[in-house]
């Protein structure tokens, strides 16, 4: 009896070993897992904070390059090559 539960007692302890073993795992990518919200968390804030603005940007780039195709279609380049 004392044999049996000797045995018993040894495979608990592998147990609880294991268990301690898994349980520092799960924390550690919990810990993981966390730190990466906050990274995308604090990357999304940018985007959206600076959206209008980067909307903005674009939007007079776009108007730029219209101006310059308007400015490009209506030029005669023989009188840029004659100079």
């Amino acid at each position: 009896d004392i044999v049996e539960k000797s045995e018993q007692k040894a495979k608990a302890e592998v147990e609880l070993v294991a268990t301690k073993e898994a349980k520092e795992a799960a924390m550690l990518e919990l810990e993981q897992l966390s730190n990466y919200n906050a990274e995308l968390h604090q990357s999304c804030d940018f985007v959206l904070k600076n959206f209008d603005l980067r909307q903005a940007a674009r939007d007079e780039e776009v108007e730029a390059l219209r101006q310059a195709k308007a400015i490009l279609s209506g030029a005669k380049f023989e009188e840029f090559l004659q100079q």
